[in-house]
Formats: structure tokens, C-alpha cells, sequence
């Protein structure tokens, strides 16, 4: 495992299944606003006892995360939300769990990195273009250390008064089908299921009913993604209507009986960002009861070694 057995039984005791619990956030590493120990802090005080930092193509906030979640009692797993592709269409694959160390894992994310700063710099050449002179060396501070994306244009956007808030800035200049809708051929599903199992974690569908995707394509992806060796999928991604959770339980159990495999494991997590977004606070949602939750395979790990 790459947690210490301690760290592991610790996270993951008899009670795991009516503790908080979230497995997708975002860093100031990545392109949320608070810093891995910020994050972490608030993390404990909505009470939530397991955690997984997933930032955009990078584990470089998962350290200092860890030695918080050490000081303050709350276990934190590495992760890591990798951009892939399904065919033409962008999709994100979790990894929980995973090996920092892993080479092939140090690849994908070093090849993430490159075409993230490829893709920075053309948004920034069709701003500039559009009169918004200086926007690489604006997103880039916002950034900080970490990777550059969108939001960090939509910042800088706001701050140099061009547009009110991150939303209309993506409404107008960053969002699909804008000037600055750069589109990335990330590695593809496969490809990035692969990285992620070599590296010992557990490859985790994203967010499945943020894509758009009809129910078609839908039980498609979901199909492609079981037979390439995913493992879970995230039944819940911050607050959703009850009835889609249901729905899509159903969906993911009718296509691993077509698909001949068991039915995949289920995670949950916020997809925190920044703290003036309730709907997906850190812990804000639980799995429902009945489910097999994805840290069953840490806590069968866990029981095997006692």
C-alpha cells in the first residue's frame, strides 16, 4: 500500500462507512484557492476524517497536505485528477492512491505538464490578440507553482477589471467555443487507466453527468471505461439531485452486467475549488447506503495485513 499500515487502519476503521469522506478537491497546486494546508484545515473542521487531494495533472500538493493531515488527525490519500481523452471528447480520470514514485506515473503527468504550458501560451496569444495584453505573465502569478489552466486566466481577467467574476470571464472569453477554448489532445482513456494502475492506484471515473453526454453515450463511456481496467466511478461529485444519483446507480449496474464484470465501485467527492461554492463543500456529500464504496479496497487491504 502506499499509505503507512497505521496512517491506513487509521483512515480507514470500522466506522469509514458513516464517516466524511471525500475523494475529489482541488489546491492552490492545481486551480483552487486555498493552499494543501489550508485545504486540509478545512477539511477537519467540516469534519471530514478521509481525504484526497485530486489536483489537475499534478501530485505537487499532496506532501504538504499529508504532513498536515498528520498534525491535524485527518488522513489524506496522494491523488491526482488526470485530463484524458474518450475518443474526441475531454473526460477526467481520477487516480486514489497512488505511487509518486511510480516512473510511468512521473511520465503522464510530465507530458500533462508540457501540454498544459503549450496550451497556456496559445490562450494567452488569442487574448493578447483580442487587446488583453500581459495574460500569460497574469495567469502565471495566480498560478503560482502550480499548473496553469483556465481559471487562472479568469482570475486575471476579473482582477484587471476586463470582466465582473470568473464566471462571466468564462462566459465571454474562456468557455467552449470562446477565443480562449484551446483544445488539448490529452492521452487517451486507456492510456491514462493504464498510468495510474502501473503506478498501484485506483483509476475513478470523474464526474460522469458533467459531460453532456446523452444516456447513450453515456452507458458507451461507462463501458469503455470498465473494459480499459477502470474501477470506480463517482456516484455522487458535490450536491445532485437525488433522482440523477439513482439514475445513474442503475445506469453503472445495467452496463457492468452487459459488460460481463462486476459492478464497479463507487466514490464521492466535492470537486472543492474555493470556499464561497456550498454545493460543493468539502464533506458536503455522502455515498448512499447499500453501495459499495471504492475504500473497500483499502480497508480488505488493511484487514489482509493485521
Amino acid at each position: 500500500m502506499n499509505l503507512s499500515e497505521s496512517l491506513l487502519l487509521k483512515a480507514l476503521s470500522d466506522d469509514a462507512d458513516t464517516e466524511l469522506v471525500d475523494l475529489h478537491c482541488h489546491s492552490t497546486a492545481s486551480d483552487g484557492i486555498l493552499s494543501p494546508t489550508e485545504l486540509v484545515s478545512r477539511a477537519k473542521s467540516q469534519g471530514v476524517t478521509l481525504l484526497a487531494l485530486t489536483d489537475h495533472d499534478t501530485l505537487g500538493g499532496v506532501p504538504e497536505a499529508q504532513r498536515t493531515g498528520d498534525q491535524l488527525g485527518i488522513s489524506v490519500l496522494p491523488g491526482i485528477e488526470f485530463s484524458s481523452r474518450w475518443g474526441k471528447r475531454p473526460v477526467h480520470i481520477v487516480g486514489l492512491n497512488v505511487d509518486s514514485a511510480s516512473t510511468t506515473l512521473r511520465e503522464a503527468i510530465n507530458l500533462r505538464e508540457q501540454l498544459r504550458r503549450e496550451r497556456a501560451e496559445r490562450i494567452a496569444e488569442r487574448l493578447e490578440k483580442r487587446g488583453f495584453a500581459g495574460a500569460l505573465q497574469g495567469a502565471r502569478r495566480w498560478a503560482g507553482d502550480g499548473v496553469i489552466g483556465r481559471p487562472h486566466f479568469a482570475r486575471w481577467l476579473v482582477e484587471e477589471g476586463h470582466v465582473e467574476d470568473s464566471a462571466r470571464a468564462f462566459k465571454r472569453y474562456l468557455g467552449a467555443g470562446k477565443v480562449g477554448d484551446v483544445k488539448v489532445d490529452w492521452p487517451q482513456l486507456e492510456e491514462t487507466i493504464d498510468s495510474i494502475r502501473a503506478a498501484g492506484g485506483t483509476a475513478v471515473l470523474a464526474h460522469p453527468l458533467k459531460y453532456g453526454l446523452t444516456r447513450t453515450l453515456l452507458r458507451r463511456l461507462v463501458s469503455d471505461f470498465l473494459e480499459a481496467g477502470g474501477q470506480a466511478v463517482e456516484l455522487l461529485c458535490g450536491r445532485q439531485n437525488p433522482v440523477q444519483t439513482r439514475e445513474l446507480r442503475a445506469l453503472l449496474d445495467a452496463v457492468a452486467e452487459e459488460c460481463g464484470r462486476p459492478a464497479p465501485l463507487f466514490s464521492v467527492g466535492s470537486d472543492f475549488h474555493q470556499p464561497d461554492q456550498p454545493w460543493r463543500e468539502l464533506g458536503c456529500v455522502r455515498l448512499p447506503e447499500g453501495v459499495e464504496p471504492v475504500w473497500k479496497l483499502w480497508q480488505t487491504s488493511a484487514n489482509n495485513t493485521g
